[in-house]
């Protein structure tokens, strides 16, 4: 939990401010208006919710929940006003089955064993009404591995098809799926690449990774992840550090298969 907490207080400094939070929110909003576009009222949670931040953007659209296991979380959530959140662990979450239009998990399940991370898309399945959806962001790409990787306490980065399978075998259907960050793979993986050769960083030097660029810098990749967002309205991206994917739970479908 030591080491969560580490990356907890770094996001807590760099998630307003930071160019890849805002290209994410970009990446993720108009799925989350697709997903819940047409509902009355729709209840959403986020599992695994770190700080809460992202309950702010959920809320534009709905009702919004959440929950982590981290005090440190949960107490920086609470500082900053986000009241809509409990403690519990992403394998046993603590709602009732079919309770959620929508259920979100952004860059967790990479941190989790095996066992526990197919126990938490199960509670993912098991929390959504049938005909919900589920928007799951992961790291991508076991190329891109680099310092990044020991902050974060990634145990793997996903491909298209790991990512599909995963939830596929939870009993989810697949409605879109696509890298994300395309626009800064070459730079990333050059860097990173450099990393793995002269080896990974600890965790306290790792943590430069998270800080905010200089402002012109921090401008000028949020440009262009803007950028990057608008034409993933149109098209996949067949390559990127991170996966966005939208699932649904079939309808008739009360839990986990």
């Amino acid at each position: 939990m030591r080491a969560v907490e580490h990356l907890l207080r770094a996001t807590a400094i760099a998630e307003t401010r930071h160019f890849w939070f805002r290209g994410f929110r970009r990446f993720v909003t108009p799925l989350i208006r697709s997903a819940v576009g047409g509902r009355t009222a729709p209840l959403m949670l986020d599992c695994g919710c770190g700080t809460g931040a992202n309950l702010e953007l959920l809320g534009r659209f709905g009702r919004a929940y959440g929950f982590d296991l981290s005090e440190l979380g949960l107490r920086l959530a609470r500082e900053a006003g986000r009241s809509s959140i409990a403690r519990a662990t992403v394998t046993a979450a603590p709602f009732p089955s079919g309770r959620f239009d929508l259920v979100t998990s952004f860059d967790v399940l990479y941190a989790l064993d095996e066992q526990d991370e197919r126990a938490a898309v199960g509670e993912l399945f098991r929390v959504l009404k049938p005909g919900g959806f589920a928007l799951v962001n992961v790291a991508a790409m076991p190329m891109l591995t680099g310092d990044h990787s020991v902050l974060s306490r990634e145990r793997r980065r996903y491909t298209r098809s790991s990512l599909r399978l995963l939830l596929e075998r939870a009993g989810f259907t697949i409605v879109r799926l696509t890298y994300t960050n395309a626009i800064l793979f070459v730079p990333l993986a050059i860097v990173r690449a450099f990393h793995r050769w002269r080896g990974l960083s600890t965790e306290a030097s790792a943590r430069q990774e998270i800080t905010v660029p200089a402002a012109p810098v921090n401008s000028a990749l949020g440009a262009l992840l803007g950028l990057e967002s608008l034409w993933l309205r149109a098209v996949d991206s067949p390559f990127g550090s991170s996966l966005l994917c939208l699932a649904r739970k079939p309808d008739g479908e009360a839990g986990l298969r």
